[in-house]
Parts: structure tokens; sequence; C-alpha cells
């Protein structure tokens, strides 16, 4: 591992300061791009408009029509807690603007695979729907699309995952990545997409005199939602994607959340009055995403949606039991394809370019889980394959990939797809994560092409683990109320959490519960206590630590732990 420090502008560093920001903030800020305290403004008047989101306003033109009409509206769901969120944001915002006939429907993961399919489209005319509307899903759903079009269905597609070379022939595309849509924030969710669809929706409503400014709906009450989601899928939280995450967690922090949410918040031992985005996206984003990948995510769209706390404790409780479950497949499955993977290349050597690992026995619900731990371990572009439990599908498999900064996953998929015409049966997905499908008689092939593939794109420098940190931390910072302010703040992807790093002194280590190991550190002259999680391996007496920053409470004393990340010899 390389630890790398961020450039911190000087310049943009002290504007911050100047403009009031606490100098830590400033220069973490300035190190993230920040350059004045505008863009710290996260006010829902700071939002990009509706109106540059290129299909939201003839969307919104075309819910209008239908609302008035009364049509009956079906919503068709992805089941990933973006997708969930998002569908719950439609449900709820459409009914708050007036529609009476709306009702949504989720695909089933194994019966039904990926997005929009022309037995989707059948069950949704089967529901007397007049109108689909999908949500986080549908910009590759052609055969889909084509079919609801034939069944009388008017098609919406709201979605923000990247476009293949045919668009589909839905009524309106709402959708940042398409082409000729000049919106800002690409990396909206999709439960951000949705959002701003009802916000154009609201618009148009009020033009036509259903409401006025004074008695409009407030959608902001579907914030928590919009920040749930946009969190737990990972996307970049660029200014955009913050402003939504920071007005969520504002209202969840004040208690204005849905009761299904709050329950969520109890099942994890979490405190919502405290909330962070490390709550949404490592405790109640997973509890959402295990109903989709081993359940039916009814359970969370439905825990998303109630108004009866006794209702939404009991989903909750439902969910967290789900999730322990898939907790336990997933370590079972975690250990068993690190087998497979380190016997891929010979111990004390280099691993290979990209990794594929299958086994029959794996769970096709949760192989993304364990591609990402796969990733993490190796650092290297990771598929991993589980066979199809699909009725006639059995000698498919199913794929899901996570990747490495400097190796787009879906842009490879496209090239294999290219030079091996007939591999890939279906594939989709962004630069980091992707998904596919091929026949299990193309396994080896698939394998060579993408190591092909990594073998062209990646250099010995992509190829090293590189963790880029903020340097040495002052000791007057080291202090569990400027903890809580870090915490407070809105991190997450392409806005990395503050982890400080610099030379210490071991003083002493030993591990905790076989996994662990807990140490003592030498830091600006006093002693620290830290913990590496998930490390047995013992320390040098000095090394480069890189840390992130916890406030633990030990016996009813709040003091700071060192949450170790990573480690260079000194």
């Amino acid at each position: 591992m390389k630890i790398l420090l961020r450039d911190v502008p000087p310049r943009a560093a002290w504007t911050l300061e100047q403009a009031g920001i606490h100098p830590l903030l400033a220069r973490l800020y300035a190190a993230r791009g920040v350059v004045g305290r505008d863009e710290l403004d996260d006010g829902l008047q700071r939002l990009l408009p509706p109106g540059g989101l290129k299909g939201a306003q003839e969307a919104a033109v075309l819910l209008a029509d239908a609302i008035a009409a009364q049509r009956r509206l079906c919503i068709v769901a992805d089941y990933d807690c973006d997708g969930a969120t998002a569908c719950a944001v439609g449900l709820r915002g459409l009914r708050l603007l007036g529609a009476r006939n709306v009702d949504y429907l989720v695909p089933d993961r194994v019966a039904d695979g990926y997005g929009l399919t022309p037995s989707i489209a059948q069950r949704v005319k089967d529901t007397g729907a007049d109108m689909l509307i999908t949500v986080d899903n549908g910009i590759a759903s052609v055969d889909g699309v084509a079919a609801a079009n034939a069944l009388g269905l008017q098609v919406l597609v709201t979605d923000h995952h990247l476009p293949g070379p045919q668009l589909p022939d839905a009524a309106v595309i709402v959708n940042p990545n398409q082409p000729g849509c000049a919106f800002e924030s690409k990396s909206i969710a999709g439960v951000g997409v949705m959002f701003y669809v009802l916000l154009a929706l609201r618009a148009e409503l009020r033009s036509r005199g259903a409401f006025d400014a004074a008695s409009q709906p407030k959608l902001d009450a579907l914030l928590p939602l919009v920040a749930l989601g946009t969190v737990a899928d990972v996307v970049k939280l660029d200014p955009n994607n913050r402003r939504l995450v920071a007005q969520g967690l504002r209202r969840v922090r004040a208690g204005a959340l849905p009761c299904g949410l709050a329950a969520l918040f109890s099942a994890a031992g979490r405190k919502s009055q405290v909330a962070t985005t490390f709550d949404f996206g490592f405790a109640l984003g997973p509890r959402i995403n295990a109903a989709g990948r081993l359940a039916d995510m009814r359970l969370g769209i439905e825990c998303l949606l109630t108004d009866d706390a006794a209702r939404g404790t009991e989903l909750a409780a439902t969910l967290d039991g789900i999730n322990r479950e898939r907790q336990g497949l997933e370590g079972e499955m975690r250990e068993q394809a690190l087998e497979i993977a380190e016997a891929l290349f010979e111990e004390g050597e280099e691993p290979p370019p990209a990794l594929c690992v299958f086994d029959p026995d794996f769970h096709e619900g949760v192989v993304g889980i364990v591609a990402s731990r796969l990733k993490d371990r190796f650092h290297r572009p990771t598929f991993v394959f589980a066979a199809s439990q699909a009725p006639g599908r059995e000698h498919e498999l199913k794929g899901s990939g996570r990747s490495i900064p400097g190796f787009h996953l879906r842009d490879a998929l496209d090239l294999v797809a290219k030079r091996h015409p007939g591999v890939l049966l279906r594939f989709g997905g962004h630069a980091m994560a992707a998904g596919c499908t091929i026949a299990e008689e193309h396994l080896d092939t698939f394998e060579q092409a993408l190591a092909a593939v990594a073998q062209e794109w990646l250099d010995a420098a992509t190829l090293m683990r590189r963790l880029h940190t903020d340097g040495p931390l002052a000791p007057e910072y080291r202090r569990p109320e400027l903890v809580d302010t870090l915490h407070e703040q809105v991190w997450g992807q392409g806005f990395a959490p503050p982890v400080f790093s610099e030379e210490m002194e071991v003083l002493s280590q030993r591990l905790v519960g076989e996994r662990h190991l807990a140490v003592k550190l030498r830091h600006q002259g006093q002693p620290v206590d830290g913990i590496w999680f998930g490390r047995t391996d013992p320390l040098p007496a000095k090394a480069r630590i890189a840390f992130r920053l916890e406030a633990d409470e030990w016996q009813g004393t709040r003091r700071v732990r060192f949450l170790i990340e990573g480690m260079e010899t000194a």
C-alpha cells in the first residue's frame, strides 16, 4: 500500500477559513475541491432546477394529464435500496400531488432478472394500469418498453444508468446520462431523478391552477428517503447530491422522517437524532438491500411506505432478520470465494489483473457484496458468478462485478461484448459496479477476455493500492466534540470522509475477538487507543499509519479512538 497526501490548495483553505469555516474543516474541504463557502450552502434554493433535466418537463405534462384523467399508474421498481427508495418517493409524491390510482410492482431477482422485461410489462397490464413508470431502471429495457407499448401502456422511463447504443421507445425518458441532456449532476441517483420529476410535476400542476405556492404539497418530506437512496447507491456526492443528502439528514435528525425509517434506525441500533451518511450506507441501506437479495423487496418498500408505527417496527424487525441471514451467507461465500481466488496465483505472486470467481453453490443475491470484498482484498477488478435460479435458465450464470479506480467496468464489458459476440447475454452498470449474464460454457472465455482488457488498461501504478489521506492530525483536534462535528458533515463517494496519516510509535498490540488488532499508539507524544478491524498481523514498532476518528465511550467518559485504515513501514 502507498499512503498519499491530498493536495490542499492554500488559497482555497484560507478563503474558507476567512469565511468562518473551522480551520480543520476548511483544510478538508479545500482538499476535496471546494473553493468557496457558497459551495457548502446546502439550502434547497441552491438545488439545480428541474428544467435542466431533459425529459422532466415532458414527464410532468404526461403525469399531470394522467392525474387529471384519473388514469391508473404503476411504478416498476428495482430490487436495491436506490430502487426501493425511488419507488417509495414516487408513490408518496404522486399521492401527495393528487394521484389516486397509483401502485407498484417489483421484479423478482430470480424469476424476472433486472429491469423492465416483456413479462413484467404483461404483469403491469394485468393490474389494469394505463401508464407504466420505471424508477432506477428502464434505460436498457428496449424489448420491455416495446412490449409495454404493444400492450397499450404509456411508458415513462426514469433512470440514471448509462444508456446502451439504442434507447427504448418510451413516451418520455428522464435520465441525466441520455444523449442531449445538459443536467450538471450526472451522478444523481435513481431516487434523485424521481424526486426531480415530482418537482417538475408540482410546478406543472401549479401552472394549471391546482394549487399556489403557499398551498402546494411539501415535497421536502420525501428528502430523508432521497438521502438514503443516494448514499446507499454509492453515487458520487457532487454538490447537488450533497445538498439532497444534507437536507435529508437535517430532517432525520429533527425527527421528521417516515415511521418505517425511524424503526430501521432502532432495529440497526442507531440513533436518528445523530444520523450520519455512515448510518445510511452501512446500517439502513444493507437492511433494505437484504430484502431484494434474499427475500422480496416489497418488504423494504412497504417499510418505507407505511405510516403505521407498529407496522413499521414489525417490518424493520423482519428486514433486520433477513440482513442477519444475509451476513451469515455472505461470510460463508466470502471464505469460499477467497479460497478460489487465492488458488488463481502462487503465494508471493501478484494476483492476475482481473479476478473471476464461480462456484455452483453461490447465491446470486450476494455475489455483488462478495465481489466487493474480494476487490478490497486484492485490489483488482472482480466478478463473482452464481448459477441462475430462474426456471429454464439453469445453464446461465449471473455475475456481479466491482472495480478499482482507473478501470471503467461497464466500458470493459462493452469491449468484451464487441470482441466476443454472443458471450454476454446481458450486461449493464457503472464505472465501479456492473453486472452481466453469460452461459456457463462461456465462463472461461469471459474470464480470459476480461483479463485481456485489464492487462491493456491497467498499469503497475493503477494496480498498486493507494490510500489518499489528509495528513497529520494536530493534537488539539483530538477531541470528541470535533469528531462529532466531522461526523455531522456529508461524506461519501467522491467526497471522501477524512482519513489522517502520520508516523507513530506502536506501544502495545493485542488481538481482540481473534479477528481484530487493538493497539496503543503514541500520537504527538500522547498515548491513544486504536483498532484495525480485520487485521491479525502485528504492526512494526514504528509505522506510518492512516486512520479515521471515532468518539468512543468507556466507563462514562468519551474519548477519541483511531480506526486504522492502512499502514506503511516507517
